[in-house]
């Protein structure tokens, strides 16, 4: 053959490199669920790092700057204030959690019910909940705790839980609607499956991961309607602490000048809230992108 002449053909080429995998924590608000980790287990063990009894009312030390014995000073009764955010942290975030299962409760059943329903019965339900939606949600609580009397930390729960399920309510109503038209949906209540059946094995699975932000900010607004009620005078008793009977001081904090009552438990309660935030964010962008691949 001549040698001026060659075969040709397909030329074989390397391999084309491998794309790099995803680092697991790539996009992940590692900085928020940090602190709120730290947070939680805080006041989960607040008897480990508490340094004082919080209600012990020490009046000759009252209102006093941050120092070694007192690391972030004392309120006006006296009390010490660094063991007072983690015991008050453990009611606010346990009013948060526990409203936001009543509320995520209420607005599954509801919704639910709304989607599968009748077309006369889902209106009938939506206008309702449009009614209650435009209800100021304080105003509601405020209403309902005064008939209650005297608050605690299962009756401010139970009040600010049920005057916040609507927003959830209307979005799980949406995605059930989508999702009634699902063969196995159909198939199962052609088989009898009763609404609670359908709910929990068909229903609820396929759509949390679309209301998990709006469950994760309504911990947030249970915080911020328990703070504001403490503020106001008309939430939990001075006698139990939590981030917004801390904050109901305010007033005798600003008259003596001890920046420290406000300041310290302020910077606590914002943080906490910037985080869950945080983390409602990221969560609403991971919901979204998974809608847009499907």
């Amino acid at each position: 053959m001549d040698e001026r002449f060659a075969l040709a053909g397909i030329r074989p080429t390397a391999p084309a490199p491998a794309a790099p995998k995803p680092k697991w924590y790539k996009g992940k608000p590692l900085l928020a669920i940090g602190f709120l980790a730290a947070m939680a287990l805080g006041c989960l063990f607040c008897q480990v790092i508490m340094t004082k009894d919080p209600a012990y009312m020490d009046l000759a030390n009252y209102a006093r700057r941050p120092d070694r014995e007192f690391l972030f000073g004392t309120d006006t009764l006296g009390r010490d204030i660094f063991s007072m955010i983690w015991s008050g942290g453990r009611v606010s975030l346990a009013i948060g959690f526990l409203a936001t299962a009543i509320s995520t409760s209420i607005a599954v059943a509801v919704g639910a019910a709304s989607g599968l329903a009748p077309r006369w019965l889902d209106r009938l339900l939506m206008r309702l909940t449009d009614i209650l939606l435009s209800i100021p949600s304080l105003l509601t609580v405020v209403l309902l705790q005064a008939v209650l009397g005297q608050a605690g930390v299962m009756s401010l729960s139970l009040v600010i839980g049920v005057t916040s399920w609507q927003s959830i309510a209307k979005l799980v109503r949406t995605e059930v609607r989508q999702l009634r038209r699902s063969e196995y949906v159909i198939a199962a209540r052609c088989m009898g499956g009763g609404f609670f059946h359908l709910l929990r094995r068909h229903l609820a699975p396929n759509f949390l991961s679309s209301i998990m932000f709006m469950v994760v900010m309504n911990v947030r607004a249970a915080i911020v309607a328990e703070s504001t009620l403490s503020f106001m005078g008309v939430g939990l008793p001075l006698e139990i602490i939590s981030w917004g009977s801390m904050l109901s001081l305010a007033d005798n904090a600003l008259t003596s000048g001890a920046w420290w009552i406000i300041l310290i438990p302020g910077a606590f309660l914002a943080a906490t809230l910037l985080a869950i935030t945080e983390l409602g964010s990221w969560l609403r962008k991971s919901a979204n992108k998974k809608q847009s691949n499907l």
